[in-house]
């Protein structure tokens, strides 16, 4: 019985590669080439499923290129890559890798938070360009952690682990806003307490981005809300690149209108707008919230399992983000067929 054939679209851990070749013929990417989209819609070629890593476009045009095509499995939480819409249309299934990172994600908004408050980017470039030479009152004195205000947008799975951090490890007052209201007990695990945007952006003293992005979230956080923002303040984005006005943040930023941000997302990433990277009171890093060795190889065997689950077994590994549409079309489609016999 001839096996049926998938595509790995970037690198991958060699056991997970491993792990598909038990079940597949698996066409792989190891080298890491980013493949231009017409490249990467000939690879697609007979094959019935695609491992993705969240780069890689999956939309209307692709899926009619690629009819063989059954599921793709992103490698990420995200899935700004998947035009969902136009995938439950051609019958494909999208599937994500969530929970497995959500602990990871939060260790690193974080870290960012702290390194943001701390000045630490900006004391450690000074010490490394051999400028300390003495100690003074007030060298790079930034913001406490502790007793502050932290303030989340979004309270997903991340946003409340954040939440958790934050006020049973540094005491912090924790506010968020989200697009619906938490119910109780979620609140009340993470000492969370409901404001609204506009609120939270005058009272946060620390700020967390965990929103997903959507068009109905493009630039959430602009000059309007930064303007609302302490002068003492921060913010930091681990959700997705777009939520921020990267020039609002940047000209805030250079008039020390707040004292800092943290950004491990971008907007148009891998490129980063030049106005944030020629400024001192930004850390910058390229995405790497999930980056722990455990979590990145829970994050693609997901993704595998993902793909052997539903192409093998005809049941996946969790569950998708558009079965329920899929189900429905499928369920439409077998009710005008019958009525048409």
């Amino acid at each position: 019985m001839t096996q049926q054939s998938i595509l790995v679209a970037r690198a991958v851990f060699p056991e997970v590669l491993a792990k598909l070749g038990e079940h597949f013929e698996v066409e792989s990417n190891q080298e890491d080439t980013i493949w231009p989209r017409e490249e990467f819609i000939r690879r697609l070629q007979g094959k019935v499923g695609v491992f993705t890593t969240g780069g890689e476009r999956i939309d209307a045009a692709l899926l009619k290129a690629c009819p063989d095509l059954k599921i793709c499995a992103n490698m990420a939480v995200g899935y700004n890559n998947f035009d969902v819409p136009a995938m439950t249309a051609a019958g494909v299934m999208a599937t994500n890798a969530p929970d497995v990172l959500t602990e990871t994600t939060a260790d690193m908004g974080f870290t960012l938070l702290m390194a943001t408050a701390r000045r630490l980017s900006e004391s450690e470039a000074y010490l490394r360009a051999g400028q300390w030479n003495k100690w003074s009152y007030d060298m790079f004195c930034g913001g406490d952690i502790h007793g502050s205000t932290l303030g989340i947008l979004g309270m997903g799975r991340i946003g409340r682990a954040v939440a958790r951090r934050g006020a049973h490890g540094f005491g912090m007052n924790v506010i968020y806003h989200n697009r619906s209201r938490l119910a109780p007990e979620l609140e009340q695990e993470a000492n969370a307490r409901y404001v609204s945007k506009q609120d939270l952006f005058r009272q946060a003293d620390h700020i967390v981005l965990v929103l997903p992005y959507s068009a109905e979230n493009h630039h959430t956080v602009g000059a309007t809300e930064i303007a609302l923002m302490k002068p003492t303040s921060t913010i930091v984005n681990i959700g997705r690149g777009g939520l921020i006005d990267e020039n609002a943040l940047a000209a805030a930023l250079a008039a020390n209108k707040i004292l800092g941000a943290g950004l491990d997302v971008f907007e148009g990433e891998p490129r980063v707008n030049p106005a944030l990277t020629a400024l001192k009171n930004v850390v910058l890093t390229p995405h790497i919230g999930s980056a722990s060795v455990p979590t990145r190889k829970a994050m693609a065997n997901l993704a595998a399992d993902n793909l052997i689950g539903y192409l093998v077994h005809g049941k996946l590994k969790r569950l998708s983000i558009n079965s329920q549409a899929l189900s429905n079309r499928l369920n439409d489609l077998s009710f005008s067929l019958s009525v048409k016999l």
